[in-house]
């Protein structure tokens, strides 16, 4: 028997109702900030990828050469991508660019709950705005879509002016040696790896700043920013907002292009791998030949958000059984398209069994099931019976429509 490819998942009815449901809740959020709906290739010129984040991405990746000899990936995630979309067909458009996207991504890693090597995620790019306010909505849109779907969480809003600050004396190797550490939490090999350089008080002041929870104790370790005004209208714009966050200076994203703000945030129910959301501003178009325009977004795991959600469901469609007799099926085929085109889910008998199997299939089912015989049919009329409650009622079709959406809508 042959079985699905390692860390691909099938999602039964039930299952993909749950996600559609909850994307749904996800795209109406970025829809009210005004946000619209963008779809890129699944896969891409490997260097679109590898000009970001270097060649040591791709043992992470699906790589593949086609017919023609190119060098393909499948997309490991869309940020790339969305901007590769904007320079090649929307850098004349008016600015601020503001998109979004849902799509499946592809990395080759170990699968675990929560993680697989199919995976989708939902984002949004806000592009060609380079201001406090900017840096706000694109927290304040992340908190909104997060919110509309129920998942208990934590936000973590950081600035990398102040860890630039610190490491500006530092080559770029020894950069992202730092960052690495930093990103994995591990102070005893950042200050190791500091020592080595001769670089001891960097490495307290570097934990130091992981440690801090305020602003003034972050421009006291850092010194002085030229980004300090901006850092504060940022936080402001949040405050009065409302948004529930802390701040937290030990947020470790790449330094090659994210460029100001950035933010994470953690489930409450999922243990170690509980990131579900991250992002901050960045600079990537120069990479692929475009303009050096400012861009912030990020992307949620959407998988993550569905496990954390577990077992809560969502509102399901109540189902109608259509049960009928030979002599009864053209009035019953006329009753479905009713009921369909009032919104409401029919089912049609389709294996010729009697009304009583037809009635034993239909309490297994569906909500309603909307009895047809050869006196119903001649007199215009249906057997509605609530397969709940046992009440059963005969009545007009649109009466018993009425009667179900009535139902549907407690």
């Amino acid at each position: 028997m042959i079985q699905k490819p390692r860390g691909t998942r099938d999602f039964l009815p039930d299952e993909m109702e749950a996600r559609r449901s909850t994307e749904a809740k996800m795209r109406e959020a970025v829809r009210r900030w005004g946000y619209r709906e963008v779809c890129t290739p699944e896969f891409e010129d490997l260097e679109l990828f590898t000009l970001r984040s270097g060649e040591g991405i791709m043992q992470e990746m699906y790589v593949f050469e086609d017919k023609g000899g190119r060098n393909l990936a499948l997309r490991p995630e869309i940020t790339a991508s969305v901007i590769r979309m904007y320079i090649n067909e929307a850098k004349v458009a008016p600015k601020p660019l503001r998109w979004c996207y849902f799509a499946d991504c592809f990395r080759y890693e170990r699968p675990q709950k929560g993680r697989y090597r199919q995976f989708w995620q939902f984002g949004a790019e806000l592009i060609g705005a380079d201001t406090a306010i900017a840096d706000a909505e694109v927290i304040m849109l992340a908190a909104d879509t997060l919110n509309a779907t129920g998942v208990t969480w934590d936000l973590k809003v950081g600035h990398l002016a102040f860890m630039k600050n610190l490491l500006k004396d530092l080559d770029m190797v020894t950069q992202r040696h730092v960052m690495a550490h930093l990103d994995k939490k591990d102070f005893e090999g950042l200050k190791a790896t500091l020592a080595d350089r001769g670089k001891v008080d960097l490495g307290e002041s570097l934990t130091a700043l992981v440690e801090c929870r305020t602003l003034p104790e972050a421009f006291e370790i850092s010194g002085t920013i030229p980004e300090k005004e901006r850092v504060e209208q940022m936080t402001g714009i949040l405050d009065t907002a409302g948004v529930t966050y802390s701040l937290n200076f030990g947020i470790a994203r790449g330094l090659d292009y994210y460029t100001g703000m950035v933010f994470e945030g953690f489930a409450h129910n999922l243990g170690a791998e509980n990131q579900i959301v991250g992002g901050g501003t960045y600079r990537l178009a120069h990479l692929f030949g475009g303009d050096d325009v400012a861009s912030s977004g990020f992307a949620i795991g959407f998988d993550r958000v569905m496990v954390s959600l577990g077992d809560v469901q969502p509102k399901k469609d109540t189902i109608v059984g259509i049960v009928c007799t030979n002599e009864g099926r053209s009035f019953a085929l006329s009753v479905a398209r009713e009921f369909r085109a009032d919104g409401i889910r029919a089912e049609m008998e389709l294996m010729d069994r009697g009304l009583g199997a037809q009635m034993a299939h239909a309490s297994k089912s569906a909500d309603f099931a909307v009895v047809i015989g050869k006196r119903e049919a001649d007199a215009g009329e249906v057997t509605l019976k609530n397969l709940h409650s046992g009440e059963q009622k005969t009545l007009a079709p649109a009466a018993a429509i009425a009667e179900v959406k009535a139902h549907g809508a407690r």
